[in-house]
């Protein structure tokens, strides 16, 4: 992918430039009644303009979480998130008109079987977004063309490898020019020959200027890819900072520690 003006991602990523794209202030989630469990303590979070924020963190620390109630799928208990200024947590804001600026792309791909590539590509643009078929198919194609799927848009998802489905995914995500792509744990699912491909298409929507809150595992493509690096251990992000910072030299004992872990499985 270029950064022309036929780029997926160029004329969303230009949108509203100056402060930061995603700003959380303050941001409590709670599980259970009596606010039993929290998942996500006091966050507070700004995401500039085509940049890449990568969440760190062991499982159950918070990662996804945030990334849902970033997207209204979760309801915050405190604290405020802000979309371009705009604070989408206030119960007056439009929640759907909220969700077709943000794409997200989950480790379970979630697309139609009985739908082709083209039709679950297409479907939100058409049905959501009110974009003529033809122009929508269009859209589509391009997209598959720049993710290596040029000859797939007929196929359906169960013909398909795992790489390919994600990547399908991606593009469906990416067809509603969204102004922010969430990407939850994307290759976790995957088997490990087919994590490269995936990953190469983030370091080609990072090279677009896509705006990017990336929940991973995956140590090495964090470091490579990320502009700010946030640890969360209990819902708490204990150490953010830029990536060779945070890998190289981690301040709080706990990323320590987390590291260390990472490094003596291999992973780092």
């Amino acid at each position: 992918m270029s950064t022309t003006d036929g780029s997926p991602v160029a004329a969303e990523a230009a949108a509203g430039d100056g402060g930061p794209v995603l700003r959380m202030e303050s941001v409590r989630k709670t599980y259970g009644r009596g606010g039993g469990t929290v998942v996500l303590r006091d966050v507070d979070l700004e995401v500039p303009p085509h940049s890449v924020t990568v969440l760190i963190g062991a499982s159950g620390s918070g990662k996804s979480t945030l990334l849902r109630c970033t997207n209204l799928l979760e309801e915050i208990d405190d604290g405020a998130i802000f979309l371009d200024g705009e604070e989408i947590t206030d119960p007056r804001a439009d929640a759907d008109a909220v969700r077709r600026r943000i794409g997200v792309v989950f480790q379970a791909y979630n697309l139609f079987p009985h739908m082709s590539v083209l039709d679950n590509i297409t479907l939100a643009p058409r049905r959501v977004h009110g974009v003529a078929r033809a122009e929508a198919e269009e859209r589509a194609r391009e997209l598959l063309e720049r993710l290596g799927l040029g000859g797939r848009a007929g196929e359906y998802p169960d013909r398909l490898s795992g790489g390919q489905q994600q990547r399908v995914a991606i593009a469906r995500a990416l067809a509603g020019r969204p102004r922010l792509l969430l990407l939850d744990e994307i290759t976790a699912a995957l088997d490990p020959e087919l994590v490269g491909e995936v990953l190469r298409v983030v370091r080609d929507l990072k090279e677009d200027g896509m705006t990017m809150v990336i929940a991973t595992h995956e140590m090495g493509f964090a470091r490579e890819v990320a502009d700010q690096v946030c640890f969360l251990d209990g819902g708490v992000v204990l150490e953010r900072g830029a990536p060779g910072r945070v890998f190289g030299e981690p301040e709080h004992p706990r990323t320590r520690q987390f590291l260390q872990r990472i490094i003596e499985a291999g992973r780092l």
